[in-house]
């Protein structure tokens, strides 16, 4: 991404109109490919008018990175379809598996952070990569319980995955935030260690409450504006690696467009800040 773009918001099919006539100095727009890789109709029209206005970032929910089966071949090649006729600034996927026996579930499920575990998804994504033509970015994922047979911290894994593969990062921060509630871990902690200097693009989202767990499971639901929080710890993030383009995420409970470009003004504002205080 250029250092012209600060931030961007997730595109919905109901906002279609007031993307395209949104004028917000550095702005950006987001979609699932997912949702996209059809051979024709009024969507795919709409995409295409918003790209010959804006950039546009692609982040992927199905290539499965974390399983033990080679990412999808046909779905790969839809994807670099897609990445071919809209040209996004950034590709990401998420460090998470979600297919096996051929079969997709409706999850981002988690992995242990072996040594096994790394060299696998290190060939799938060197074979993205490849397809693409392009590095990817990984996101960190969120998690609700504890995982045994880790042999690696997650920022730890993440470094060697760049190290490795020349793929970039995805700081998703309310994951980080989540995580931390979830697994009782310190954010502050977790973001010292994370290579910043890899980080792409950011995200920031809101998270909810579990329906029958209460206060106890927070969950990565992007159902409600982004939480103090959760700003408090992107400013630090912005503090001590730089602004970097930053995405608001909203799936559900979708609010009007001028909702969330009020959200988009403020990480452009801290962005801006961060710019311009001394190193």
């Amino acid at each position: 991404m250029t250092r012209s773009l600060t931030a961007g918001i997730g595109l919905k099919p109901e906002h279609f109109e007031q993307a395209l006539a949104c004028r917000a100095p550095g702005v950006w727009f987001e979609v699932h490919p997912e949702n996209y890789l059809v051979a024709g109709g009024p969507r795919l029209a709409w995409l295409e008018a918003v790209r010959a206005e804006h950039p546009l970032s692609v982040h992927s929910v199905s290539l499965s990175l974390g399983g033990c089966e080679p990412p999808d071949g046909e779905r790969v090649q839809a994807l670099a379809r897609f990445v071919r006729r809209f040209q996004p600034t950034l590709v990401s996927e998420h460090l998470a598996w979600s297919r096996w026996a051929g079969a997709y579930l409706p999850d981002l499920l988690p992995l242990p952070r072996t040594g096994e575990a790394l060299r696998t998804v290190c060939n799938h994504i060197d074979s993205i990569q490849r397809a693409l033509g392009m590095s990817i970015a990984i996101e960190n994922p969120s998690h609700y319980l504890h995982l045994e047979g880790h042999e690696w911290t997650e920022p730890e894994f993440l470094r060697e995955l760049v190290r490795r593969t020349g793929c970039r990062l995805l700081l998703d921060v309310n994951n980080v935030a989540v995580s931390a509630h979830n697994l009782g871990l310190d954010a502050v902690a977790y973001l010292d260690a994370f290579p910043l200097d890899a980080v792409a693009e950011i995200h920031l989202a809101g998270h909810s409450a579990d329906p029958l767990l209460g206060n106890g499971l927070w969950i990565d639901s992007h159902d409600a504006p982004v939480a103090e929080r959760v700003w408090s710890l992107y400013e630090r993030v912005l503090a001590c690696g730089g602004a970097r383009p930053t995405l608001i995420e909203r799936d559900g409970n979708l609010p009007a467009f001028e909702q969330l470009l009020t959200e988009r003004q403020r990480a452009h504002d801290a962005m801006r800040a961060a710019e311009r205080e001394p190193a």
